[in-house]
C-alpha cells in the first residue's frame, strides 16, 4: 500500500514536499516513482528513483524537483521548488520493478497510491 500526502494550494514560485509511505514492501528494493495527472490529460511521468539510488526526471521538472527516499522510514519524497501553474495536477506515487527503459511508463508500475492534489495558483 502507498499513501501520499503533502499536496495543497501554493502560489507560483513556491515550494512543496510530497511524501509517499510504503507498507508491505521496502522502497529500497524497488523502483519508486511520481506521476501526475491534470484534468483532461493523460497521466505523465514526473520522477523516479531506483534501488541503486539513480534518479530520473521529466524534462519539464528537471532542476526544480528532487526525488529522494528514506529507507528507515520506508518513504519516498518529492521536493518541488519554483512551482508553476502548469504543475497543477493530482500527484500519484507508484512502485514496481521498472527497468531503465520503461521507467517513464505507467504500465511499468503495479502499485499506486490514491493521489494528492497540488494546485499552483495566485
Amino acid at each position: 500500500q502507498l499513501v501520499e500526502s503533502g499536496g495543497e494550494l501554493v502560489q507560483p514560485g513556491g515550494s512543496l514536499r510530497l511524501s509517499c509511505v510504503a507498507s508491505g514492501r521496502t522502497v529500497r528494493s524497488t523502483t519508486m516513482a511520481w506521476f501526475r495527472q491534470a484534468p483532461g490529460k493523460e497521466r505523465e511521468f514526473v520522477a523516479a528513483i531506483r534501488w541503486s539510488a539513480n534518479t530520473y526526471y521529466a524534462d519539464s521538472v528537471k532542476g526544480r524537483f528532487t526525488i529522494s527516499n528514506d529507507n528507515a522510514k520506508n518513504t519516498v519524497y518529492l521536493q518541488m521548488n519554483s512551482l508553476k501553474p502548469e504543475d497543477t495536477a493530482v500527484y500519484y506515487c507508484a512502485a514496481g520493478n521498472a527497468i531503465v527503459s520503461t521507467i517513464r511508463t505507467v504500465s511499468a508500475y503495479n502499485l499506486w497510491g490514491q493521489g494528492t492534489q497540488v494546485t499552483v495558483s495566485s
